[in-house]
């Protein structure tokens, strides 16, 4: 039973990755620019959430409503004052860009909240449903679970199905023609941008709600490894992402669990280079043809 219940921590673990790793792939879809701040946008997620709850005793959904609008907003300005400048620029300003957002909100926390660990409320409560004497399924894991599979068909209908979805994959594709047809490619970006943002504060609080220790580095290794999981998966696929984090959270549990506790950040990355070996392009990524 032992396999079992390591199997269901790795896909709540991997439902986490997974819905920050489509904030990475979307991005990265549309804009072609990563955003190395978004695992720190998922630790404002969580003090904004936890603050709400704790010091105002607002409820967890206005909460978690909140820390949403919060992330949301915290997206679109970064967006706008840190990226949008550099849309022409080589993607190296772009990604130095990225790491001092980063930086800059990791120690603008640290000035406003300090380097204290708090402990993040249990918003979704210790509730348990048993499947037989030895395995049983937390509420926190279910929920965790369930938002995932809801988050991706939503993305998937989003994309597909609407007329701002379609403006996306039209601007993923060629922005030039996208705006000979009068899509406002800036509009586009803010509101992947504030999409993006908004599932970071979601896996934050889903994140505080599994692993209950908030600091302000809270985001910074979720946040990586989310990439890892979104270039895993293929990134720039909603699919991919939702594969390459699932995948990624059952390897590193079993990693945990079977081989080592140390070793486990090392096997997943490890994992990572071997795919990329074999698939350069990452499980459902596709090769693109570059013209010259």
């Amino acid at each position: 039973m032992l396999f079992w219940s390591h199997l269901i921590s790795g896909v709540s673990l991997g439902s986490i990755y997974a819905i920050i790793a489509l904030g990475y792939t979307m991005v990265y879809g549309i804009a072609k620019m990563l955003n190395f701040a978004h695992g720190d946008v998922i630790m404002v997620g969580g003090y904004v959430c936890f603050f709400a709850v704790t010091s105002f005793g607002l409820p967890a959904p206005v909460g978690i409503g909140l820390a949403m609008l919060v992330c949301t907003l915290l997206g679109v300005t970064i967006e706008r004052l840190a990226y949008r400048p550099l849309r022409q620029a080589s993607a190296l300003a772009v990604l130095i860009t990225a790491i001092g957002v980063s930086y800059f909100l990791q120690n603008s926390a640290l000035l406003l909240w300090s380097s204290n660990v708090k402990s993040f409320p249990a918003i979704i409560g210790d509730a348990s449903w048993k499947i037989n004497d030895d395995l049983s399924v937390s509420a926190t894991t279910m929920v965790t679970i369930g938002s995932c599979i809801v988050i991706m068909a939503g993305l998937t209908w989003f994309t597909s199905k609407t007329k701002m979805g379609k403006a996306m994959r039209a601007s993923s594709e060629d922005k030039g023609a996208a705006q000979l047809v009068g899509i406002n490619i800036n509009a586009t970006i803010s509101v992947v941008f504030a999409i993006g943002s908004a599932l970071a504060a979601v896996a934050g609080i889903l994140l505080c709600s599994a692993y209950p220790n908030l600091t302000p580095t809270t985001g910074a290794m979720p946040g990586i490894k989310a990439f890892t999981a979104a270039v895993f998966g293929g990134i720039g696929s909603i699919p991919g992402a939702m594969i390459g984090g699932i995948l990624l959270g059952v390897i590193e549990i079993f990693a945990k669990a079977y081989i080592s506790t140390q070793l486990s950040d090392a096997i997943v990355f490890l994992v990572l280079i071997i795919v990329l070996l074999v698939k350069p392009t990452g499980l459902l990524g596709k090769v693109v043809q570059e013209k010259v």
